[in-house]
C-alpha cells in the first residue's frame, strides 16, 4: 500500500516526485501511462499525472433540444471523440488507485485544479475527500513546503466554486448554441452551428458596439502649424500653442505671421516628475504586455507561461493579485537571480538596499500572489520562452526599484506675434527604469542651453492638413484589460474567450475587427434577447461564484437561479425563433459568400471561389469561368480561410490566411505548384509513397490471382 499523489500533468508528477523523494524516484511506463514511485521518510508514495480534465459534463438523455439542464459528469473520452487521448491517463490512475490507502491532490491551486482533483478522487479513487497540497511555484523548496504543510482535506469552497462555474458555462453555452443553430435550421433547413455563451456573448457585444463607433465616425478636418527651429547644429520642432486649428483662414493667418526669420524665447518652464515603479504582474497585465512587446496572442502567451511554471521558473501564471507577500522570500529570489549574468548587476544593486519593499497594486487573489520569477536558472529555453521569462525577471526587479525622475522643459517662443511651444524631456534619475531594461524606453528630447530673450533661427514654417481619427481598435492585449475593468470573465478564461471568438469567425485581425457575422449575431441577440449579451447579468453570476469560493453562498442556490433565468431567456427566444433564424441565415449566407471569394484567377481573370467536393468533402479553389477555365487548386482541410487581397509575386495567385484552432495563423498562395512551395514538396518522400502504393497494388493483384487459382483447384 502507498499514498497516491495526483498531479495535473506529467511534468508536474515528475517534478513532485523528484522534489519529495529521499532518493531518485523510479519511473514506470511512458507518456500517457507513466507514474513515479518513491519513498519519503521510509513511507511509499506514487506520483501520477492527469492531463487536465479527465471528466466532462454531458447531457443525461439524448435529444438536441433546449432548454436542457439534465447534466452529469462522465469520463472526457466518453463525452467527446477528441478526448480519446485521455483514456490511458484515466486507466492509469484507476489501476494505481486500487492499491493506494491514502490520496493527496496536488493539482494547480485554483477552481479548475480543484475540480480536476475532486472529480478524480470521487469518481476514480472512490473517496469523498483527500489531502491537499497548495503551492504557487514548482520549485523543490515550495513543493516540500506544500507537502509538509498540506491540509487534511480539499478546499470545499474552491471545489464548489469550480463546479458552479462549469455548470453555468454548460447551461449557457449548450442551450444558447442550440437555440441559435436550431433557429437557422427551422427557418431555412440549413445546418450551421453558431455559438454564444455566458461570457462570449457580452464580450462580442462590447466589441461590436466599439466597431459601430469606428464605422460611424466622421472625420473632421483641422490644421497644425509647425516651426523648424535651428539651435546650433541641431533642428527641433516647435508646435503652435493650439494643437488643432479648426478654421483654415485662421491657420493661414498664423502661418503667414510665423514666416519670420527669428523666434524669441519668452519664457522657460521646467517641471520635475517622479514616476513610480510598475506594479507586479497579474494575469491580465502580464498577457497584455506580452502581446505589446512580442506580439504573442493571449492564448499563446498563457501556454508559454504555463510551460515556464511547470519548469519551476516562474510562479503560477493565473492570478488576479498585484501583490508580492514577503513570504515568497525577496532576498532569496534576488540572490538566485544575481547568479545569472544577464541580471547580476540589477539584482546585486537591489540586494545592497537597506530594505526591500515592492510597489504593489490594489488587486488581490486568495489563492496566489502576483507573478514572479523563482530565481531558478533556466537550462534550455526556446526564443519565445526566453522572451517571456526575461519580461518576468525584469518586471520583478523593477518593482523593487526607486522612483524615476524626469524633467520636462517647455520653451515658449514668439514668432511674428504668435506663440509656439518647444518641448524637451530628459531622465534625471533612471531609478527603476534602469532595472526594467528595454521595456522602460522613454522619449528623450534633450534641448541645448537656452535662455530667456534668445533669438532662435526659424529654418521653415509649415502647415499640416489633418483629420480627426476614429477611436482606436482594441488590440488582443488591450481588450483583456477592458474585460477586466468591466468585470467580464476571469483571469483564467479571458484569453480563451477571446480565442473562441476568433475561432468562431466573429473576430479577425491583430487590431480587432468584428466580422459581418459577428456584428449580425451581436445585433440580432441585442434586438431580440438582450439578456444574452448583458454584461450586468454576466457580472452578477461571476460575483455569485466568487461568493461561493468565499463560503458566502451555496452552489445549488446559484445554479437554481441560473436555471430560472436561462429558462425565461430561452422562452423569449423561442417566441422569436423564426425571425431570429431568418436574420441569422441571411448573415451566414452573406458571410460565406463574401469569404468564399479569394481573388482573381491568374489564368483567365475570372473569380476564384472556395468550393467543397460533395464526394470527398475536401475543399478546393475553382474559377467562376468553369468549364471554359479549369483552373483549380486544393486547399487545407482544416482552419478558417480568409482572403487577404494580396497576390503572390511568384505565381500571381491570391494569398490567403489560414486560422486554425489553438495554432498560429499562416499565409500562403493558393497555387500548390508555386516556386515558393518547392520545400513543401519532398520528391524523395513522394517517390517512396508512390513505390509503396505500386507495391501494395501489385500484392493485391497477386492475392486475387492466388484466390482464383485456389478456387479452380477445388473445382
Amino acid at each position: 500500500m502507498y499514498t497516491l499523489i495526483i498531479a495535473e500533468k506529467p511534468s508536474a508528477a515528475k517534478k513532485i516526485a523528484e522534489s519529495l523523494a529521499d532518493k531518485k524516484p523510479v519511473k514506470h511506463g511512458e507518456r500517457n501511462n507513466v507514474w513515479f514511485e518513491f519513498d519519503r521518510d521510509k513511507k511509499p508514495f506514487v506520483s501520477v499525472p492527469a492531463v487536465g480534465h479527465l471528466f466532462a459534463l454531458k447531457q443525461k438523455e439524448k435529444g438536441w433540444t433546449y432548454p436542457r439542464f439534465d447534466v452529469h459528469w462522465i469520463p472526457s473520452f466518453e463525452a467527446r471523440k477528441t478526448a480519446e487521448f485521455s483514456r490511458k491517463y484515466f486507466e492509469n490512475i484507476e489501476k494505481l488507485a486500487k492499491d493506494a490507502d491514502d490520496f493527496i491532490v496536488a493539482t494547480d491551486y485554483d477552481t479548475e485544479g480543484a475540480v480536476i482533483g475532486f472529480n478524480i478522487v470521487r469518481f476514480i479513487c472512490k473517496r469523498n475527500n483527500a489531502k491537499r497540497m497548495k503551492f504557487s511555484t514548482m520549485t523543490k523548496e515550495d513543493l516540500v513546503k506544500a507537502f509538509l504543510g498540506m491540509s487534511k482535506t480539499m478546499n470545499k469552497n474552491l471545489v464548489e466554486a469550480g463546479l458552479a462555474r462549469h455548470y453555468l458555462d454548460w447551461y449557457w453555452g449548450i442551450n444558447l448554441t442550440r437555440a441559435l443553430t436550431l433557429a437557422i435550421k427551422n427557418a431555412s433547413q440549413r445546418f450551421k452551428i453558431l455559438s454564444t455563451g455566458r461570457v462570449q456573448g457580452p464580450v462580442l457585444h462590447m466589441l461590436a458596439k466599439h466597431e459601430k463607433k469606428i464605422k460611424a465616425f466622421k472625420p473632421k478636418p483641422f490644421w497644425q502649424i509647425l516651426l523648424k527651429i535651428e539651435i546650433g547644429k541641431d533642428t527641433f520642432d516647435a508646435a503652435y500653442e493650439r494643437d488643432k486649428l479648426w478654421n483654415k483662414k485662421k491657420a493661414d493667418d498664423v502661418l503667414k505671421k510665423a514666416k519670420t526669420k527669428k523666434a524669441v524665447v519668452e519664457e522657460i518652464q521646467k517641471r520635475t516628475q517622479r514616476q513610480k515603479p510598475p506594479k507586479p504582474y497579474n494575469t491580465t497585465s502580464f498577457l497584455a504586455d506580452i502581446y505589446r512587446y512580442f506580439g504573442y496572442t493571449p492564448q499563446q502567451a498563457l501556454n508559454i507561461a504555463e510551460r515556464l511554471y511547470q519548469a519551476g521558473l516562474i510562479s503560477y501564471p493565473r492570478t488576479a493579485s498585484e501583490k508580492l507577500p514577503a513570504a515568497i522570500g525577496y532576498k532569496k529570489i534576488l540572490t538566485k537571480i544575481a547568479k545569472q549574468k544577464k541580471y547580476e548587476k540589477g539584482a546585486k544593486f537591489l540586494l545592497e538596499k537597506p530594505e526591500l519593499k515592492p510597489t504593489e497594486g490594489k488587486r488581490t487573489d486568495p489563492a496566489h500572489p502576483a507573478i514572479f520569477p523563482t530565481g531558478e536558472k533556466p537550462k534550455r529555453l526556446g526564443s519565445k520562452q526566453q522572451s517571456v521569462y526575461d519580461l518576468v525577471v525584469r518586471r520583478f526587479l523593477a518593482v523593487f526599484g526607486d522612483p524615476a525622475k524626469r524633467e520636462s522643459i517647455k520653451v515658449i517662443l514668439n514668432a511674428g506675434g504668435e506663440k509656439f511651444f518647444l518641448m524637451g524631456k530628459r531622465t534625471i534619475e533612471p531609478g527603476w527604469t534602469a532595472l526594467y531594461g528595454r521595456y522602460a524606453k522613454r522619449d528623450e528630447t534633450i534641448l541645448p542651453d537656452i535662455k530667456k530673450g534668445d533669438k532662435l533661427n526659424i529654418k521653415n514654417a509649415k502647415q499640416l492638413a489633418k483629420e480627426t481619427q476614429p477611436p482606436q481598435r482594441f488590440s488582443q492585449g488591450s481588450v483583456l484589460k477592458e474585460m477586466e475593468s468591466r468585470g467580464v470573465g476571469t483571469k483564467a478564461t479571458r484569453a480563451q474567450i477571446l480565442q473562441t471568438l476568433y475561432n468562431r469567425n466573429y473576430l479577425m485581425g491583430k487590431s480587432i475587427n468584428v466580422t459581418g457575422l459577428g456584428m449580425s449575431v451581436s445585433d440580432i441577440l441585442e434586438k431580440n434577447v438582450s439578456e444574452v449579451v448583458s454584461e450586468q447579468l454576466t457580472r452578477h453570476f461571476e460575483q455569485e461564484t466568487e461568493k461561493i469560493e468565499l463560503g458566502k453562498e451555496k452552489r445549488e442556490k446559484v445554479l437554481e437561479e441560473a436555471r430560472k433565468t436561462l429558462t425565461k431567456i430561452l422562452k423569449k427566444f423561442k417566441k422569436k425563433e423564426n425571425k431570429i433564424g431568418k436574420a441569422l441565415t441571411k448573415s451566414v449566407i452573406e458571410t460565406e459568400e463574401k469569404q468564399s471569394i479569394l481573388g482573381k484567377c491568374p489564368k483567365c481573370g475570372g473569380i476564384l471561389k472556395v468550393h467543397k467536393s460533395w464526394r470527398t468533402k475536401k475543399r478546393f479553389v475553382g474559377c467562376s469561368n468553369y468549364p471554359k477555365c479549369r483552373y483549380g487548386q486544393p486547399l487545407p482541410r482544416e482552419g478558417i480561410i480568409e482572403p487577404t487581397g494580396k497576390v503572390c509575386p511568384d505565381c500571381g495567385s491570391p494569398i490567403i490566411q489560414i486560422r486554425r484552432m489553438g495554432k498560429r495563423p499562416f499565409r500562403t498562395c493558393v497555387d500548390i505548384n508555386c516556386p515558393t512551395k518547392k520545400e513543401w514538396r519532398d520528391d524523395k518522400l513522394l517517390a517512396k509513397v508512390q513505390a509503396k502504393s505500386k507495391a501494395e497494388s501489385k500484392k493485391a493483384i497477386e492475392d486475387e490471382k492466388k484466390k482464383a487459382n485456389n478456387k479452380t483447384k477445388k473445382k
